[in-house]
């Protein structure tokens, strides 16, 4: 079972167990400003298949490397000038750019499933300072088994993957809630390759242009986050409901009337004034609270398209999408 250590008690003390259980070629879970991150020393093979192994995540799945700061990221992977404004207005934040890898760098093919790129980020808070301590990027995708709701507690860590890692750094619910925003420059155009907790608004104003989305799923994984069906729970996931079935879990947005509500098993409401924010924090959360509500399936009510309820909407679908 794993061993978690309350970061807000004692961050000396994290910072030496994290740092020595990295070391040591270990997969440990650790707070960001986004969702709970199984980290791993992204130079080493051994600590990049224990990441693979614990989450049971496919191997051509690329992983996100998590720097300490622009200067850690300029020593592995090639800057375009745009990419650079867009670290230099962001970073540390939920944004990642996928990068052409300097053929020098030290991270593994294991952790960019073979690929010449490499997804970067610079996360907010005690993760920046762990990669600062530790002195190598550490590859981590979020802390949980593959395919299923993300971590964005402790407590979500622990029972989902306690029995698995040695280490779990306690630092509370995630500020942001969903993964970042990827985004990657090619030919002169910026694509995006996953919405996420930057809005897309954002990396546009700095950005001088518009961000290309796909209008079909992409073949190609280039990036975490892309394939069709992800972050699913174990019922069954329906966008878009005006009503309640039997059985059912209802997950609200903005209080907004839902016929038979006061029939379903649970009922919860992202954010009852209507946040995109706020919706984006609980997400996760509650899709795991209506899970174990027994529900044989979780209805969602209508999500603004803009801003955050892009990213919000993208988990959904991926979540209601077919499963194998």
């Amino acid at each position: 079972m794993a061993r978690t250590i309350d970061i807000t008690a004692d961050r000396q003390a994290a910072l030496e167990a994290a740092s020595a259980a990295l070391a040591d070629g270990f997969a440990i879970a650790i707070p960001t400003e986004t969702v709970y991150g199984l980290a791993a020393d992204a130079t080493n093979p051994l600590a990049i298949t224990r990441i693979y192994e614990t989450k049971g995540r496919p191997r051509f799945n690329p992983l996100i490397c998590h720097m300490a700061d622009l200067a850690m990221a300029e020593e592995h992977a090639e800057f375009d000038p745009v990419s650079r404004a867009l670290a230099r207005a962001f970073w540390p934040g939920p944004l990642t750019l996928v990068l052409p890898l300097k053929p020098e760098s030290p991270i593994h093919s294991l952790a960019t499933a073979g690929l010449d790129s490499v997804g970067i980020r610079v996360p907010q808070g005690f993760a920046g300072a762990l990669i600062g301590a530790f002195g190598r990027p550490l590859a981590a995708p979020s802390a949980n088994t593959s395919g299923g709701v993300s971590a964005t507690s402790a407590a979500h860590v622990e029972a989902d993957l306690g029995a698995k890692i040695p280490l779990i750094l306690d630092a509370g619910p995630s500020a942001v809630g969903v993964e970042s925003t990827i985004v990657k420059a090619e030919g002169g155009q910026l694509r995006l390759l996953r919405p996420g907790g930057l809005a897309a608004r954002e990396i546009e104003r700095i950005a001088g242009q518009p961000l290309l989305r796909a209008k079909t799923a992409s073949a190609a994984i280039e990036a975490p986050g892309m394939l069709a069906s992800h972050y699913a729970p174990g019922a069954s996931v329906r966008l878009n409901a005006t009503a309640v079935e039997p059985g059912e879990a209802l997950i609200a947005f903005g209080s907004a009337a839902v016929f038979g509500a006061d029939s379903a098993r649970i009922v919860l409401d992202l954010s009852p004034r209507g946040d995109l924010a706020e919706a984006a924090a609980n997400l996760f959360d509650y899709m795991k609270r209506a899970d174990a509500s027994g529900a044989r399936s979780i209805a969602f009510s209508p999500i603004p398209e803009e801003g955050l309820g892009e990213a919000i909407n993208d988990r959904l679908q991926r979540a209601a999408a077919p499963r194998d």
